[in-house]
């Protein structure tokens, strides 16, 4: 397991983040919060690495399917539980938006491969209580939804 070292930079609530490899990266909370809003929210690191992981899945599904994507991008927001003091994400929605000489049935099959199958963190959120759920764009078009 990679190793992961926080430390505090600002005396309220800002953490520099960085891995074995020396990459860094920058938490604290808003500034309404009593933070100095200079970094990620924790919780939104969860959705930087669903974009992450189930990025990685798709180039990789759609090199194997010898599809000439030229972009992906994707887009994710989500509503948090109310009422407690967890508020984990209770659901989750991608927007997936993909370029290139792509076939949108090959692209549908890997947004869905990797969300319901593949992904670690979109399991790690399902067996949390979310729901997650998707729409495909492929050239501007839409291509499907998990819906």
């Amino acid at each position: 397991m990679p190793m992961i070292h926080a430390a505090l930079t600002d005396p309220d609530y800002g953490f520099d983040i960085i891995d074995e490899g020396g990459h860094t990266m920058r938490l604290d909370i808003p500034v309404d919060q009593g933070g100095g809003g200079t970094g990620f929210r924790p919780m939104q690191t969860v959705l930087a690495a669903l974009c992450g992981c189930s990025g990685v899945d798709i180039v990789s599904i759609l090199k194997k399917q010898k599809q000439q994507m030229k972009g992906l991008e994707i887009a994710v927001d989500g509503e948090r539980e109310k009422g407690g003091d967890l508020s984990l994400w209770s659901s989750v929605r991608l927007l997936v938006s993909i370029t290139g000489e792509v076939e949108p049935g090959k692209a549908f099959r890997a947004v869905s491969l990797s969300i319901d199958k593949y992904c670690s963190v979109a399991e790690t959120l399902r067996r949390a209580g979310a729901t997650i759920s998707w729409t495909l764009t492929v050239n501007g078009e839409p291509a499907g939804s998990s819906d």
